[in-house]
């Protein structure tokens, strides 16, 4: 069995922008561990500014040259295989990374590198907002 370089401790202390989970219809297409061509149809499990983490049933190795394709807006990105993850209920999790950085590929709003959920300002938002008028009758 070989051994794969990235694993998820790896991956997580090189992440360079916030990932945020969100379901987002992509097409991936490569040639597979095999040397088959692959055109495979999925959707993210997270994305980030330079890449995306997707399941997939095709196999590729570490490093491979893909191309993924926005299926709402049929944009599409080169990329590359950068995590190889566990395999489950037939497919495979497997971490893509964009030739170069492309923020607005997902066309969502990255929080800033030090954001997280107990991060003062998204309790703000809920704390802020006006409390609905109680409906008299």
């Amino acid at each position: 069995m070989g051994n794969t370089p990235n694993t998820s401790v790896g991956a997580g202390a090189r992440r360079r922008s916030q990932r945020v989970l969100m379901q987002v219809p992509v097409r991936i297409r490569g040639t597979d561990a095999q040397g088959k061509a692959v055109d495979e149809e999925t959707e993210t499990l997270a994305i980030n500014a330079h890449g995306a983490l997707v399941l997939l049933a095709a196999r590729f190795t570490s490093g491979a040259k893909l191309n993924l394709q926005h299926k709402r807006t049929q944009e599409d990105q080169d990329c590359h295989v950068a995590f190889l993850g566990p395999v489950r209920a037939g497919k495979a999790e497997i971490g893509l990374e964009f030739t170069s950085a492309v923020p607005n590929f997902w066309r969502v709003a990255f929080p800033p590198e030090d954001w997280t959920p107990k991060h003062p300002e998204a309790r703000s938002f809920s704390a802020n907002r006006p409390k609905p008028d109680p409906v008299k009758r």
